[in-house]
């Protein structure tokens, strides 16, 4: 089986300047995923996307961000599908299969952009959607720095608009300054730490190959500065079967979105 999460940029619309929506889904057709978690998107992308690669859609909207979905091989049984009933910013959808190693219970995630205390609220809430099962995916574009990492270097060639996104809260007249760029432990990468303490792996850490960074593609983004925001993660029964785990650098992926998929195998 193979799973896949990916952020596509606003939907794939430029605006103006047309759409990416034909190189996102050449991107995803050619890994020829089971599941494929997506992230960003807008009007009616989801539908044609899901159409064009030949899946089932399931969507998450959003009351403030942008909807979410998770996309399934149409051969398999879907035995729940719906939202997280928690008010995230963006959204989190909610899909259970049946495999023949039982149940897959697969979450479909995008984390608080701005605030890393609002991140760790919501990994809490991914934590309580995943409950008991024993097979379960939390993928998507977390927003968030591990805390496995020193991030001195990228954090600060972040403008400080952008550095702050991932640096913790301080009271007013405490601003954040270069120095708080350097010890890890002023990073905020609570959002991971969460989903860690729940007993979830993380699969690129654990068995990825070639480097970790998914944002910036070619395309570009000044909050970007090589950094790792988008994960899976696997419950502790499934870990043990993910064979392996890539970030999908491709040049039709530089151009598709702002961020690179992230793809595994797993034997179910």
């Amino acid at each position: 089986m193979r799973v896949m999460t990916y952020n596509i940029k606003t939907g794939g619309y430029d605006g103006s300047r047309g759409t990416r929506l034909e190189a996102i889904a050449d991107v995803i057709a050619n890994e020829v995923p089971d599941v494929v978690a997506l992230q960003e998107l807008r009007g009616d992308s989801g539908p044609w996307l899901a159409k064009r690669v030949g899946m089932r859609m399931v969507r998450a909207r959003s009351s403030w961000g942008q909807p979410v979905a998770v996309l399934t091989n149409p051969d398999w049984t879907v035995l729940a599908a719906g939202s997280v009933a928690r008010p995230f910013h963006h959204a989190a959808a909610r899909v259970v299969v049946a495999t023949l190693g039982g149940p897959l219970t697969v979450i479909s995630a995008h984390l608080h952009p701005h605030w890393g205390w609002r991140r760790m609220h919501e990994a809490r809430w991914l934590v309580n959607a995943v409950g008991n099962a024993r097979l379960a995916l939390v993928l998507g574009d977390l927003n968030t720095l591990d805390p496995w990492t020193d991030h001195h270097d990228r954090l600060r060639a972040l403008p400080p608009p952008y550095r702050v996104r991932h640096l913790r809260w301080r009271p007013p007249g405490r601003e954040h300054t270069d120095r708080d760029v350097g010890p890890v432990g002023r990073v905020d990468t609570r959002a991971i730490a969460a989903l860690d303490a729940a007993g979830m792996v993380d699969v690129f850490r654990a068995v990825g190959e070639g480097p970790p960074e998914t944002a910036p593609t070619a395309l570009g983004g000044a909050e970007f500065s090589g950094m790792r925001l988008d994960y899976l993660f696997a419950t502790p029964a499934l870990a043990e079967h993910v064979r392996s785990c890539r970030i999908l650098r491709t040049p039709t992926a530089d151009r598709a979105s702002d961020h690179y998929p992230v793809v595994a195998d797993i034997d179910i």
